[in-house]
């Protein structure tokens, strides 16, 4: 995809070296971002003994993952996005980690399940809204030349805190059973124990970099107009959310119910379950980062442009068999092998998403253009988690692991159509464009 950047009136230029205190503002924001994406893999251990509280259907709790946990917080990010790109990001960052600890505190203690959906979704909201800002920072803080790394290193210590919420979700119940003196349910003093994370993040948050927006020499000027931008590049965004955002909705149809499905298909523990799921979690996320790089680098020199966008139609592709196989596994253990491999390959796929967005998007509309792009994705989030368990609920009598498989199997290979469509247009571009020439050295 060609780059198309607005150059600020007062450009800084691409920094040439790392500095120490970006370093530690990238380290800073990805253990941030991770504790806060850990409270929904906790959610995701805790959904039985939720669903049991408040008594609601599976179709419920897919509405709970989907529209609370992705669709309605990417949203509302998008103004939040907009006054990133307007004021300090630090600042703004900042008050998302404030919101983020009250409103777990709240979620704890919502006495019904439509006040805990409303906790849950606006707590979705600072977590949507603080990703967006971190990749428009990114490309501030980073060499140009190491600023892949940096986004999958972010991504990495992101990926480190989602599986934590699931390694560690037993271990944070006991542990609040015995520090929190309340006498409410278990999952509830684990939520109110997490939100405490929120406070030497605070403190932490006063010391880190807050970076001058920079821009290229070459950058072309838009004129700072969003709507200039998605006209002059609406093919390519169009295409790019047609990959990113169908593959997220089989990404989506699995890993929110995925707890929830092994254990009822299964009737396997809850300890052991959030114990292999942590772990998957966390090698598959963290272990398809260098795969990612090797497969970016190597390719990019011979398909340039196109080399993205078919590493992630391939991905795409091969995931089909291991949710299929979804449908047909007989004990917990092969079934953890087929999501393992099913996320690995997708997330080696999502690994360079953050790069291709940076790569399109001008620097003055980069928070907003991740808002915006979240928030379209995350209409695909959430129709997997919804679509799987309403074929859960109506169609196939409570078998949510092959409702899973069913939901995600079309959303695959709509993903790798998107995908080949765009590797044939970025050649086409690459071909035209000195940027293509470019994009191979």
């Amino acid at each position: 995809m060609a780059v198309l950047a607005t150059a600020p009136r007062e450009a800084h230029a691409i920094p040439a070296v790392w500095s120490l205190r970006a370093l530690l503002t990238i380290g800073f924001l990805g253990v941030t971002a991770g504790i806060q994406m850990s409270d929904r893999g906790l959610q995701a251990i805790l959904l039985s003994a939720i669903q049991h509280s408040f008594a609601v259907s599976d179709a419920t709790i897919g509405a709970l993952q989907g529209l609370a946990g992705v669709l309605v917080g990417s949203a509302v990010a998008v103004p939040l996005a907009r006054l990133a790109d307007r004021l300090s990001r630090k600042r703004v960052l900042i008050g998302l980690i404030a919101a983020w600890a009250a409103l777990m505190m709240l979620s704890a203690v919502a006495p019904s399940f439509p006040l805990f959906f409303v906790g849950r979704a606006a707590s979705g909201v600072t977590e949507f809204a603080m990703i967006p800002i971190v990749y428009s920072m990114i490309p501030d803080l980073a060499p140009e030349r190491h600023r892949v790394t940096a986004n999958l290193g972010f991504a990495a210590l992101m990926a480190a805190g989602a599986s934590a919420g699931f390694y560690f979700g037993e271990a944070i119940v006991a542990a609040a059973n015995a520090l929190v003196p309340c006498a409410i349910e278990p999952w509830r003093k684990a939520m109110l124990l997490l939100s405490l994370a929120g406070l030497p993040l605070l403190l932490l948050g006063l010391f880190v970099s807050d970076p001058p927006r920079r821009a290229a020499a070459d950058a072309v000027d838009t004129g700072g107009s969003l709507g200039l931008f998605l006209r002059a590049r609406w093919q390519a965004v169009g295409l790019f959310v047609g990959v990113a955002g169908s593959l997220m909705s089989a990404v989506q149809a699995l890993n929110p119910l995925i707890a929830l499905a092994l254990e009822r298909r299964f009737g396997a523990d809850l300890g052991p379950i959030g114990h292999a799921l942590g772990i998957v979690t966390l090698l598959t996320s963290i272990g398809c980062l260098p795969v990612a790089g090797f497969l970016d680098r190597t390719l990019r020199r011979r398909f340039g442009l196109a080399a993205r966008p078919l590493i992630m139609g391939a991905c795409a592709l091969a995931a089909i068999p291991f949710a299929a196989l979804l449908i047909i596994v007989d004990d917990v253990d092969h079934a953890l092998l087929m999501v393992g491999s099913f996320l690995f390959v997708t997330c080696t796929a999502n690994a360079l998403v953050p790069t291709m967005l940076q790569d399109l998007t001008p620097a003055t509309l980069r928070a907003r253009s991740f808002a915006i792009w979240s928030f379209v994705v995350s209409i695909f989030c959430a129709v997997g988690p919804l679509i799987a368990g309403s074929l859960s609920d109506l169609a196939l009598h409570g078998r949510l692991l092959e409702a899973i498989a069913v939901t995600a199997i079309p959303a695959l290979i709509l993903s790798a159509g998107c995908a080949m469509r765009s590797v044939l247009a970025a050649a086409r571009a690459g071909e035209s464009s000195p940027a293509g020439a470019a994009a191979r050295d």
